[in-house]
């Protein structure tokens, strides 16, 4: 099976053409070759699909097999190979498991509608009485933390820190990740405010672990931080990997404008089971 590795300001992927739609374990798949060190190595396998209701689909495997609804590093990558390789043109309409996401490419930057931020906590899902969490205080592993949570089409919690690169996020990432708030689990956001116009982010990425960045996430912490009165827009999110551009007016959607790249192409050699039938015809 041929892959395209590509990142998205550091957050990797490995991207598989399954236009022709081979019946593939994709989860297992990705637990093995997204392994670091046996593996080819990435936070995840991208696929590429056709769609009835798009141009094209995107699905995201995280590293460990779960499946995510969305990815805003991963959609930017796909955006670009797809119009590299003539699959689509520079604005792309992609079906995900979130909903419709539309690219937009300029050169090798990529602006993403990302669709309007929800923030019912059943929608999100948050297991709480409450319609919304704002600013609610959570005590984890000890800690007491203050989070608002988001849903950008996959559930984020983003907590506001004093000091992002010295902040647990290896400790209190997994914990709150998991925390019984979340029935299925989420992403975690430790963002250090710098002025209205920037700030740092550091991502505790549900299935993966820290990542170098988060498209979603950083939508998120824009939205989070709008809604708290500690940011407006624009505002520059800069993560370990680069920065990202995030707008958001109440009432619209999210678009986030950034870098991706192309690394290499190689060949996986499938193992047994991870075929799970012979090619068949796209929808």
């Amino acid at each position: 099976m041929q892959f395209t590795k590509m990142h998205g300001l550091g957050n990797d992927f490995l991207v598989v053409d399954d236009r022709n739609s081979v019946a593939i374990d994709w989860a297992a798949l990705a637990r093995r070759a997204c392994r670091r060190h046996f593996g080819v190595g990435a936070d995840g396998i991208l696929v590429v699909q056709r769609s009835v209701v798009a141009d094209l689909r995107m699905r995201l495997f995280n590293a460990d097999g779960s499946e995510a609804e969305q990815c805003g590093n991963g959609v930017r990558c796909v955006a670009i190979l797809a119009a590299d390789l003539g699959w689509a043109g520079d604005r792309i309409t992609w079906e995900t498991g979130a909903g419709p996401v539309t690219t937009r490419r300029q050169g090798g930057s990529v602006t993403v509608d990302m669709g309007p931020p929800r923030f019912a906590a059943r929608e999100i899902p948050v297991a709480t009485e409450s319609d919304e969490v704002v600013d609610m205080p959570v005590d984890v592993d000890g800690e007491r933390l203050r989070i608002t949570c988001v849903s950008m089409g996959n559930p984020h919690c983003v907590v506001v820190v004093d000091d992002a690169d010295g902040f647990a996020v290896g400790t209190l990432g997994p914990h709150l990740e998991t925390h019984e708030l979340f029935p299925e689990r989420t992403n975690v956001e430790f963002v250090e405010v710098l002025s209205p116009t920037r700030v740092r982010q550091r991502t505790w990425e549900r299935g993966v672990g820290e990542t170098n960045a988060c498209g979603s996430g950083a939508c998120a912490t824009a939205v989070a931080l709008r809604r708290l009165g500690l940011a407006g827009s624009p505002v520059t999110v800069e993560l370990r990997g680069g920065d990202l551009l995030i707008e958001w007016q109440p009432g619209s959607a999210v678009l986030m404008t950034g870098a991706a790249e192309r690394v290499f192409t190689g060949e996986l050699e499938l193992q047994p089971g991870e075929v799970l039938a012979a090619a068949t015809s796209a929808p």
